[in-house]
């Protein structure tokens, strides 16, 4: 697949950018010609090419001042950011469980890692941003649409991170930045590399399009409501999950 450059001379900054969706979305945005700033715990499978053109952090996007670090090692080195993707989230996992069994532990942690962690990032772009324009992109899910059974602390923060873009477009709408969020449905990573085979077919049955999607899916759609095409595009939420739900 050929794309074009729309990201030439542009400073994105990617939470969770080291795999997965996030490394789908730091890989898209370095075709597109970005300059691209990632942190996750484990940089280990980011791409060699263009090492001039990728700050990648080794570090914990929920310790708030490692992130505040990142942020200004990034600026100081590139510049002022023009996208950042708050793509950094997680559910509760092995820990997750039908409500009336989870415990407020994993409750806090799912809140941290999904929504306050953005919250933290964008408050630290959004300064710059209000003076020169730029877009945000939040990473939310399917699970804040559908109410995944045992993953209520998970749909609530991002349910709170949808709530958080809207608020977050408003206010900054006259400033000539945009805010929009992507909630992916069933896409391929390697968490899927240890479901069972039954689960991975069932997750296909229930996927109107037959297939579950890759990151590079999710990358294509915050690529575009990263870019200038998307300029008249904020406060919405874009699903990327094979016909799930329709709105």
């Amino acid at each position: 697949m050929s794309v074009c450059r729309r990201f030439d001379g542009k400073r994105v900054l990617v939470t969770g950018g080291g795999a997965g969706i996030g490394g789908g979305i730091t890989r898209r945005m370095l075709d597109e010609g970005a300059a691209v700033g990632v942190m996750d715990l484990d940089i280990s499978r980011l791409p060699e090419a263009a090492p001039d053109r990728l700050f990648a952090v080794q570090g914990d996007c929920t310790d708030a001042a490692a992130l505040g670090q990142f942020h200004d090692d990034f600026c100081r080195k590139l510049g002022p950011v023009d996208v950042l993707v708050n793509n950094l989230g997680q559910s509760g996992r092995e820990r997750s469980a039908p409500f009336h069994e989870s415990q407020e532990e994993t409750w806090r942690f799912v809140m941290e890692i999904s929504l306050f962690s953005a919250m933290r990032m964008s408050r630290l772009v959004v300064p710059a941003m209000r003076q020169r324009g730029g877009r945000i992109v939040n990473i939310s899910s399917l699970a804040a649409f559908n109410g995944e059974p045992g993953l209520a602390d998970y749909a609530s923060a991002k349910m709170g991170l949808i709530g958080l873009t809207r608020a977050l477009a408003r206010e900054l709408a006259a400033t000539g930045t945009t805010v929009n969020a992507v909630a992916p449905g069933a896409i391929r990573t390697a968490a899927h590399d240890s479901l069972p085979a039954h689960v991975v077919q069932g997750l296909i049955d229930r996927t109107p399009a037959g297939f579950v999607g890759s990151p590079e899916d999710v990358a294509a759609a915050v690529a575009f409501l990263a870019s200038d095409e998307a300029r008249f595009i904020t406060g919405q939420t874009l699903l990327v999950d094979g016909g799930h739900w329709m709105i």
